[in-house]
Parts: structure tokens; sequence; C-alpha cells
């Protein structure tokens, strides 16, 4: 398995000055090969990487920074052109890669050696070759089956430093289960965030009192020198709350995409276009605070390491639906209760949209596996009956224990 930990770094004043003059020569360096790719007829990774050694011979500076940070910077930027070609063959619109300025290039890699993490003095520090020892704040440990394969030095707006090692452990993920005795559907909101169909409704996080903070210090900034030392001094107080904000919002989110990928055997979601989502006219900072897509990528690679169906399925109708019998009714946002004109079946709203996105993540996963399961039915709480089209193919006991009480009533 491939994951990452990111550690603070604590460079010295010395070793600052050293991480700052490194990320700017791996910036020219990246204008230097664009501004070839532009003039050169189809250049290609290989032979351009290749030109390395003798550009050192003329570019002298390039001789103290590693020659595999240089050779990422290249792999990069091929890296980039390869992504934008592949967008732009599947009918998207893209631009071109652009000249990066002073400022605007935030980070560099090591990659396979140049590199080691270790304890000098009892403490923690992160060996970067040409760099030197820089003390980490390794908050936790590595695997002990880990192999640190790289490293990512970032400069954040805040001119905090931090490293990303990418790992990789001998174990392969765990295997999905044959039986489903925990299954859960979720259906994500601004009001709540995730309702689920255990009935349990997370809050969304409230940042308000952050976001008041961050819009001072923008007012604040805005009557500042463009380019003074009270300008640059309030710029990296805005980039603080904003990072605040950051922070909050993905430990929020990693514990609990953490929570439903480690307590279920199949997790089902929907499958948003969240930025057609935020381009929508009217409340679209809820939505983009909400950060639904950062959740479901979380969700999905943590079900992915524990060993757990992530099924998305097509969100259209979850909502109007009737998780008992199936029949759509129009309800306009503000109406928070599911109450069915056909069946007499009311629930929450979020909880009814919950329970048919796990019945169509169930049917979704059935059809796409070889063994043949036995046939259960979706049916929440409160119903005593249910039409055949509601019948899918499950083989969850988790589904059958929560029919069995509506059933006997």
């Amino acid at each position: 398995m491939d994951f990452a930990y990111r550690f603070r770094l604590n460079p010295t004043p010395s070793q600052q000055e050293r991480l700052a003059w490194t990320l700017d020569i791996c910036r020219q360096v990246r204008n230097h090969f664009l501004h070839r790719m532009n003039r050169v007829e189809n250049p290609t990774y290989t032979p351009e990487q290749n030109r390395l050694p003798d550009l050192k011979e003329w570019w002298t500076e390039l001789q103290d920074v590693n020659s595999k940070v240089l050779q990422m910077v290249v792999r990069r930027l091929y890296t980039d052109r390869s992504n934008l070609r592949k967008k732009k063959e599947k009918g998207h619109t893209v631009g071109q890669l652009k000249w990066k300025g002073k400022g605007y290039y935030h980070s560099f890699e090591y990659n396979q050696s140049g590199f080691e993490l270790k304890k000098t003095s009892g403490q923690d520090r992160l060996y970067l070759n040409k760099i030197g020892d820089v003390p980490i704040v390794a908050h936790r440990d590595l695997p002990t089956d880990a192999e640190v394969k790289g490293v990512v030095v970032k400069r954040e707006p805040t001119s905090n430093w931090y490293a990303s090692l990418q790992l990789e452990t001998p174990d392969n993920p765990p295997e999905k289960p044959d039986e489903l005795t925990k299954t859960v559907g979720i259906d994500v909101g601004i009001l709540n965030y995730a309702s689920d169909t255990d009935g349990t409704a997370v809050g969304s996080l409230n940042v308000s009192d952050d976001r008041k903070r961050l819009e001072r210090a923008q007012r604040d900034l805005s009557r500042k020198d463009h380019g003074s030392n009270n300008w640059e001094e309030q710029r990296k107080t805005v980039a603080r709350r904003h990072a605040d904000l950051k922070r909050k919002r993905r430990d929020f989110l990693h514990k609990l995409s953490n929570y439903y990928a480690s307590e279920y055997d199949l997790v089902a979601v929907e499958d948003l276009n969240t930025k057609g989502l935020v381009e929508l006219p009217g409340n679209s900072r809820n939505r983009a605070g909400a950060a639904w897509g950062t959740f479901l990528r979380m969700l999905e690679y943590k079900c992915e390491r524990e060993g757990t169906f992530f099924v998305s399925v097509e969100p259209a109708g979850t909502t109007k639906e009737c998780a008992a019998c199936g029949v759509k009714t129009d309800k306009p946002l503000w109406v928070r209760e599911h109450s069915c004109p056909s069946c007499g079946f009311t629930a929450d709203r979020d909880w009814n949209a919950a329970w048919n996105i796990l019945s169509r993540g169930i049917k979704q996963l059935g059809e796409g596996r070889s063994e043949t399961t036995p046939a259960e039915t979706a049916l929440p709480t409160g119903t005593d009956s249910v039409p055949a089209k509601r019948v899918v193919e499950t083989g969850s006991p988790d589904l059958k224990e929560r029919a069995a009480p509506a059933a006997s009533e």
C-alpha cells in the first residue's frame, strides 16, 4: 500500500534560506525547460532530463542542488503537460502551462535517495542532501514495515515548511468481505453534514468565528500599502487564518471518513458533481465550505485501506423517491420531512435519502459481483410492506435485521 505522512519542519534560519534558495532554483529550472518545451518540436521527458548534466556545466548553481530534485522538476513539468492533453482529449477546454513567477512555485521533491529520517540527540531530524539535518515534528511513528520512497518539501503561504513522506508497505489492502454484516448509506448536506441509515445525523462543522477572524484580517490587509513590510506581515496573518480553517475542516473530514471506513463493510454514497453544485446560484459559499468532494475522496481511499466496499450511486431522485414504496414526490428544499402520499411512510428527509442511497449501492454492488447473493429488501424501519420493484440483490444480514422488527408488526 502507498500512503503519505505529513510532518512540520522547524528549520534554522540558515536552513530556511537554503530551502527557499533551492525552491527558487527549481522554479527557474522549470521555466527553462518550459521555454524549451514551447520551442522544440515534440520534446519528450527522457531526452530533456538527460540535458541536466550539460546544463550544470554553465549553470553552476545547479551543482548545489540534489540531482534527483532537478530530475523531478522536469518530470513534474511533463506530467503536467500529459494531464492537460488527457483533459483536452476528453473534450475539456484547457489552457497552456504558464511561466512561474517568484513566489508561485511551492514545493520540490526527493525521489528514492537523498533523504533520511533519523534521531540526533533524541530529536527527530530529516536529512536532506545539499541542505542538512532539518528538525522535524514527527508527531506519530511510521509503520514498522514501511519504506520511505520519496519526500516532498513544501512551503505554505504562512511561510511554514512541511515534509510529506511517501511511504510504501509490503502488505496489500485487506480483502473485501464475502458477507456484508454492516452496511450504511450516507446522504451529505449543509444543515446536517452527514445523515446515515443508522439514524445518525452529524452536524456541520461550525467555523463561523474563524471565518469572522479571516474576514477581519482581509479587511486589514486591504488597507496596507501593497509590498510594504506591514503588508507582508498582514499577508502572513491572512494566510494563517486560511490555514486554521483548512486544518479544522480536514481534521473533521478525516475523523468522519475514518469512522465510516473502519466501522462498516459497505459504504454507499452519492456520486456528486461537486464542482457543478458549487457553481449553482445561491448559498455557494456554504456548499464550497462543506468540501463534499474532499470528504468523498477521503472516504474512498480509506475504504480501500480498510477493506471496505465503497459504492457511489446516481444521485438523481434519492430525495424525491420514497424508501418504502419507490413513489417519487417533489419536495422543496425547506421541507425537511418526507411524507409519501402513496404508502403513508413518513421519515426525516435526509434519512429517507440515505436509505435510497444504500438500496442503490447494494444493487449496484450485487450487479458487479460474480457470486450469487440471496434477495434481501432495503426496508426502512416503520414500514410493513414493500413492492417487488424495491427488492434488490443484497446478501446483507444488516438489512435483514433492520427489516425484521417492521415485518413483525
